[in-house]
């Protein structure tokens, strides 16, 4: 038996989801980090940084879930079942999640399927990949003059379809961040195109924040092609509006700063002509 269980009759089941923010395991934050020392067994999806999974007590098991795009080694009926199953095994759950748990991390289920099971949660909020991977590439997602708002919206429904809030964003003046969308993207292009946005900029940005970031920039007639010829995937985000214009400020910083290469050694631009 794991040591870890042998004394779980005298510890009280609870859950505890936590957000390991977008990639970079230095964008973690505090509590998180807290509350994954204090954890009894960690149910952890794919996404999660190695670098993370260190700030884990050795003794402490962890297993992972799956819930990468495309590859899913658990259901999520299995992962709920496997919450409450452990909780009363072990104690103290740490549900850990890429990005923030309330941001497309189907944290209501389990908190709903934990606390049909007496088992008390609590919620340690992450940073969204929709909010740090735009930034990463000097792209705000509001800026005074250019953009008074911004949308998230899941480019894939549950049903593995195109969601019908992607047209609505369209016709918004709002920055529009497009997630689980790489897939879809000539779709999704083709609904900007449809309301006269063909020249408006976009950004696809693959594996933000962490070393291996590689992002393109184009505009919505010509994207879908750069991101083929480029060979950009999943995980990554669909950022379109005026904002990321910005980008370009971003690189002529980054070009004679210290920091040159963080978010630009790997980048492809092409801004339409003016």
């Amino acid at each position: 038996m794991n040591n870890n269980s042998m004394f779980a009759a005298q510890k009280k089941p609870s859950l505890t989801l936590v957000g390991a923010g977008p990639g970079d395991p230095d964008l973690i934050t505090l509590k998180a980090v807290k509350v994954l020392k204090t954890a009894d067994i960690v149910l952890y999806d794919a996404l999660v940084s190695k670098e993370v999974l260190d700030h884990v007590p050795q003794s402490t098991p962890q297993i992972c879930v799956g819930k990468r795009a495309g590859l899913h080694s658990h259901t999520q009926d299995e992962i709920n079942a496997l919450i409450v199953e452990s909780a009363f095994l072990y104690g103290h759950v740490v549900r850990l999640k890429g990005g923030d748990p309330f941001v497309y991390g189907r944290a209501t289920e389990e908190i709903e399927y934990a606390s049909r099971h007496g088992i008390p949660t609590e919620v340690i909020p992450g940073i969204s990949s929709a909010l740090a991977v735009p930034a990463a590439v000097s792209i705000p997602l509001t800026a005074r003059g250019v953009s008074e708002s911004f949308w998230v919206v899941t480019g894939t429904t549950m049903k593995g379809e195109l969601s019908s809030d992607v047209a609505l964003a369209a016709k918004s003046t709002a920055t529009v961040i497009i997630l689980m969308g790489i897939r879809k993207i000539e779709e999704i292009m083709n609904v900007f195109q449809s309301v006269g946005k063909g020249d408006t900029p976009v950004a696809v940005i693959q594996n933000g924040t962490l070393p291996q970031q590689k992002h393109v920039i184009g505009k919505v007639s010509n994207i879908t092609s750069l991101v083929r010829e480029e060979d950009l995937g999943s995980p990554g985000i669909i950022v379109v509006g005026d904002v990321v214009k910005f980008a370009a400020v971003g690189r002529a910083f980054a070009a004679n700063s210290a920091f040159a290469g963080y978010a630009w050694k790997n980048a492809t631009i092409f801004f339409p002509s003016t």
